[in-house]
C-alpha cells in the first residue's frame, strides 16, 4: 500500500535544494528542462510534488527538537528536563526565556518553514504544466499545496510576527524579485495571505471521507476550514471563527481520550489534520520526536527533554482522565505493561510522544495531531462567549469536560466562562504545540509564566527573534523584533 510519506524521490534532489545561508534566494529551476518535467507528467508524478511537501514535516529541523523547544519547552507546561548538564544546544535558555537572535531553534524553525514553502511554490509552479495528469487530481493537489503553505505561514506568523511572503519561485537574476522576497511584511499582510490560500484550498479540497484508506493524512476541506477558524481566532475575528467551525462537518470527539495518542488512534473520528508517522521497516517517522522526549537514565529510552511541569500537573482537576494520558510518571506502569523505573532521571515525561512498538527508535509511529475536533468545539465556544452568547458556549465546553470524566462547569458569567475555556484548552491540548501561543494571544503569558518561575517580558517575548543571519542577509529589508 502506497504511503504518502514513504517514498524518496529523485525530484527531491533535483528540485528541493536549499541553503541555510541563502534562505529565500534559491534558483531551483535553472536546470529543469522540459524533458525533466515530462518525466513527472502523469498522476503519480504530479502527486509526488505534494508528497514531498508532507515529507518535510518529518524532518528534524521542521517538527522535532527545535520546534519542541519553541512551542513547548518555552511554555509553562514544560521544563527543559534531561540531565542538568545537558543543555540540548539551547533548550536551557529557551526554558529560561533568555534566548537571543542567534538562537539555533528559532533559526532552524524559520529556515525549515521557508524550505517547506519553497516546496509548495515548486508544486504550484509545476503541477499546472502536467497536462497528462488527471485534471481533478491536479486541482486537489494544488489545494493541498496551498493548505500546507498556509499552515507553514501560520507557524511563522505565530512565532515571528510579520515575515517575508514568498508566493512564487525566485526569478533568476532579478534584483527586484530578490528584494521583494526578502522584504518583511506585516502580521496583517501575512494573515491575509494565509486566508487567501485557505479559501483557495477550501474550493479545491474534498472532504476527509472522500480519501481512500491510504490517503487519510492528506489535507481535506474540513482541515482547511478548521485552520481558517484558528487563524481567525488569533485575530479575534469571532464571528468568522464560529462560521468556519460550523463548516467543519463529519467529525466527532472519541470516547477514550488516551486512544488518540496510540498507534490504534491514527486518523480516528476526531482527527482533522495530523502528521503521519510510520514506524515499520523502512522506518519513516518524525526524526527524533519520540526519542528526544523519552525517559532518560537507567531503564529509560530517550533523551528526557520537554518534561511536564508541576504547573501543568496542578492544572488538572481531580478525576480528569487526561492527566494520566498526557504525563508519564516515574515509577508508573504504561498502557502496554512497560514499567517506568524509579532510576530514570526526571519525575515526568510526555506521554503523547511515547511509542509502544518502536519505543527507543529514532523514527517511530507517533503522529502529531495538529487539528482535532475537540479544538474546533473549544474555538467555537470561545468565540461564542466573546460574542456575548455565553449560554451557547457552555454546552460545548461541557462536551469536552464530559469526555474527560469531569462534571459540568460552574462558570456562568462571560468572564468566568472565558477563564474556564482557556483552562480547558490547556489540559485538553497539553503537549500539542499550542500552549505558548495561547498564552500570548490571550494575554495570560506574564502571570502564567510567573507561576512557573519564569519571567515573561512584555513587549519582547510575545515573538521569537528573527534569525540574526537572515537579518544580515536581508539588509534593511527586514527589521528585528523588539528588544532582541
Amino acid at each position: 500500500m502506497k504511503k504518502i510519506y514513504m517514498a524518496t524521490f529523485v525530484l527531491s534532489a533535483l528540485f528541493f535544494t536549499g541553503c541555510a545561508d541563502d534562505y529565500l534566494d534559491v534558483d531551483q529551476t535553472e536546470s529543469i528542462s522540459t524533458n525533466d518535467i515530462e518525466l513527472f507528467n502523469n498522476d503519480a508524478g504530479a502527486a509526488s510534488f505534494v508528497t514531498s511537501i508532507y515529507n518535510k514535516f518529518l524532518n528534524w529541523d521542521m517538527t522535532s527538537f527545535g520546534w519542541i523547544g519553541l512551542s513547548s519547552i518555552t511554555s509553562d507546561d514544560a521544563d527543559k528536563g534531561s540531565s542538568p548538564g545537558d543543555t540540548g544546544t539551547d533548550k536551557d535558555v529557551l526554558d529560561a526565556l533568555t534566548y537571543n537572535a542567534s538562537n539555533p531553534s528559532a533559526e532552524s524553525t524559520f529556515i525549515a518553514n521557508y524550505d517547506g514553502i519553497n516546496r509548495c511554490n515548486q508544486a504550484l509552479n509545476i503541477i499546472p504544466k502536467l497536462d497528462k495528469a488527471d485534471a481533478n487530481l491536479r486541482s486537489r493537489l494544488i489545494g493541498e499545496a496551498k493548505f500546507l503553505r498556509a499552515f507553514m505561514y501560520f507557524t511563522l506568523v505565530k512565532c515571528y510576527g510579520g515575515a517575508p511572503i514568498v508566493d512564487h519561485l525566485p526569478v533568476p537574476g532579478s534584483d527586484s524579485d530578490r528584494i521583494m522576497q526578502l522584504t518583511r511584511k506585516t502580521s496583517a499582510e501575512v494573515y491575509a495571505f494565509i486566508e487567501s490560500d485557505l479559501k483557495d484550498a477550501i474550493a479545491a479540497l474534498p472532504e476527509k471521507s472522500a480519501y481512500g484508506a491510504n490517503e487519510k493524512s492528506r489535507a481535506s476541506k474540513g482541515a482547511a476550514y478548521a485552520l481558517l477558524a484558528k487563524v481567525s481566532l488569533y485575530q479575534k475575528k469571532w464571528q468568522d471563527v464560529v462560521d468556519n467551525c460550523n463548516k467543519v462537518t463529519g467529525y466527532s470527539i472519541v470516547g477514550d481520550y488516551a486512544s488518540m495518542f496510540k498507534a490504534s488512534g491514527k486518523f480516528d473520528s476526531e482527527s482533522i489534520f495530523e502528521i503521519y508517522a510510520q514506524g515499520a521497516v523502512p522506518a519513516k517517522g518524525i526524526e527524533g520526536y519520540s526519542n528526544t522526549q523519552g525517559a532518560r537514565g537507567a531503564g529509560g529510552w530517550g533523551w528526557g527533554f520537554n518534561t511536564p511541569s508541576q504547573s501543568l500537573v496542578n492544572a488538572y482537576e481531580p478525576g480528569d482522565v487526561r492527566k494520566a494520558a498526557t504525563i508519564i510518571f516515574r515509577g508508573s506502569t504504561l498502557y502496554d505493561g512497560r514499567v517506568v523505573p524509579n532510576t530514570v532521571e526526571n519525575e515526568r515525561y510526555n506521554y503523547k510522544a511515547y511509542s509502544s512498538t518502536y519505543t527507543d527508535a529514532w523514527e517511530t509511529d507517533v503522529d502529531i495531531k495538529y487539528l482535532r475536533y475537540a479544538e474546533v468545539l473549544l474555538m467555537k465556544a470561545e468565540a461564542l462567549n466573546e460574542l456575548g452568547q455565553t449560554a451557547e458556549a457552555i454546552p460545548l465546553l461541557n462536551q469536552i469536560r464530559g469526555r474527560a470524566n469531569l462534571g459540568v462547569t460552574t462558570a456562568t458569567t462571560q468572564a468566568n466562562v472565558r477563564t474556564a475555556i482557556w483552562k480547558e484548552r490547556r489540559v485538553e491540548m497539553a503537549f500539542e504545540h499550542d500552549r505558548f501561543f495561547d498564552l500570548v494571544r490571550t494575554g495570560q503569558a506574564k502571570a502564567a509564566f510567573a507561576v512557573d518561575g519564569k519571567t515573561f517580558i512584555e513587549g519582547k517575548h510575545e515573538l521569537f527573534p528573527i534569525p540574526a543571519s537572515f537579518i544580515k542577509q536581508a539588509g534593511g529589508l527586514s527589521a528585528q523584533n523588539p528588544n532582541y
